[in-house]
């Protein structure tokens, strides 16, 4: 079993980014007296009191069971409370099998406390369940739309056994279950239902994704509105606490006062100068295209170990600020009301000669190295020949290519995926090359 705080201490002190943060073992680590973390696929943090056990997060739908496997090798103890400490999939996709395990063992359902918007997700989740199983086949490596974050085996996103919380509250409240005391805080993140928790027996706090060993999910493109100016408000909110064991659900426990202000601050202050900067040049004028390009974050601190920008980055951030406080339009008048891609992409192709000059100057493009304007070409030339084999097998290599040179798992499924599409089209009777 690996001792999990010295490995996180080595890793922040010596700067170390060539061993995993964030594992999937399955295995159980007791970090504490009557303190436990299941690494999962989303982790679970288990107190254990005097009443029975204390879960944060169930992990998801196909990890849930082993997880559970893992928490009866610690303690057979009934599981008296599971907090969300928030709605996404990874993190309550797995309370059916908490439910299962107390039931076969003819105790009480686990009661399940969340903040109370996490309700209104799962509404939402229903509502656009096919929307959702479309976005997480091309987030989590584009394979067919499945289950629980890609893996599982049905085709519903939101399974029918995930518990509905049964105790919900709107600002914080605090909960006595044993000899435990906690404190649970409401703060819009990475989602506008997330919870963190003062323990404060333990000096530690539970923090759920606000702390997860990459650059912060503020911007991804393709969920809903993140807010990244509160995230940094509730790591300072935490960080005041002084607190000397933080447990995430995402990465490796972190303990240590000094150590642990450190890293809240340095991730509060990036996510605070990308909301400053970009304010700053929205209210100068600017136009999106010009901030996306103007606002950077220095790469010495994408380097730190847990703020490497391999789930997402700070363009998607910036990109999320403008869309939460300038709308969806992005200052250029000719976007205000286009036409359609296809209307333009002819036009063009008929004044280049054709779509097959279009294709050939985004190869030559590409192999430049100009990924950004290569991609606008094939797909200028792959709306203005939409049946050209020839052209989609260009378009798939151009997009391979640039998922390869992508750091972020955002970029990359999405590019994987345009890929694919045109994969397809290109050889529509032999298979895809596999991702």
């Amino acid at each position: 079993m690996a001792d999990l705080l010295s490995l996180s201490a080595r890793l922040i002190d010596d700067g170390v980014t060539d061993e995993p943060s964030n594992r999937v073992t399955q295995e159980l680590s007791e970090l504490d007296d009557d303190l436990a973390l299941i690494e999962s696929f989303s982790h679970i943090v288990v107190f254990r009191t005097d009443d029975g056990l204390v879960c944060f997060d169930a992990t998801g739908p196909a990890t849930g069971q082993q997880a559970v496997e893992s928490l009866r090798g610690w303690s057979d103890d009934r599981v008296h409370t599971l907090v969300y400490t928030h709605g996404h999939l990874d993190h309550v996709g797995g309370s059916g099998a908490f439910v299962a395990d107390a039931r076969r063992s003819r105790r009480a359902d686990p009661s399940v406390v969340a903040h109370e918007a996490v309700l209104d997700r799962f509404r939402r989740y229903r509502r656009t369940d096919g929307f959702n199983l479309a976005i997480n086949a091309r987030q989590f490596g584009g394979v067919a739309p499945r289950h629980g974050m890609g893996v599982g085996g049905v085709d519903r996103f939101l399974p029918d056994d995930v518990v509905e919380p049964d105790h919900t509250y709107a600002r914080r409240t605090g909960l006595r279950i044993g000899d435990l005391r906690i404190e649970l805080h409401h703060a819009r993140g990475e989602t506008d239902d997330h919870t963190w928790a003062w323990v404060p027996d333990k000096r530690a706090v539970c923090v759920g994704d606000f702390l997860t060993w990459v650059f912060p999910n503020a911007g991804n493109p393709q969920k809903v509105q993140r807010y990244p100016e509160e995230w940094a408000a509730a790591l300072r909110d935490m960080a005041a606490l002084e607190p000397e064991l933080v447990l995430p659900a995402h990465g490796l426990p972190i303990a240590g006062r000094d150590r642990i202000a450190t890293v809240l601050d340095q991730i509060a202050s990036v996510l605070e100068h990308l909301v400053t900067e970009t304010l700053s040049m929205m209210n100068a004028g600017a136009a999106l295209e010009e901030i996306v390009h103007t606002v950077r974050v220095p790469e010495t601190t994408l380097a730190l170990p847990y703020l490497r920008p391999v789930y997402d980055e700070p363009e998607f951030v910036v990109r999320n600020v403008w869309r939460r406080y300038g709308g969806w339009w992005d200052g250029d008048a000719a976007r205000l009301k286009p036409p359609t891609r296809a209307a333009l992409a002819s036009e063009l192709a008929a004044l280049a000669g054709g779509a097959t000059p279009l294709a050939d100057r985004a190869a030559a493009v590409a192999a430049q190295g100009d990924h950004r304007l290569a991609c606008e070409l094939v797909e200028l030339a792959a709306a203005a020949a939409p049946d050209d084999a020839a052209i989609h097998g260009r378009r798939a290599e151009i997009y391979r290519a640039r998922r390869a040179a992508e750091s972020s798992l955002m970029a990359k499924g999405i590019y994987a995926a345009a890929a694919r599409e045109s994969e397809q089209r290109s050889d529509p009777i032999g298979q895809p090359p596999p991702t």
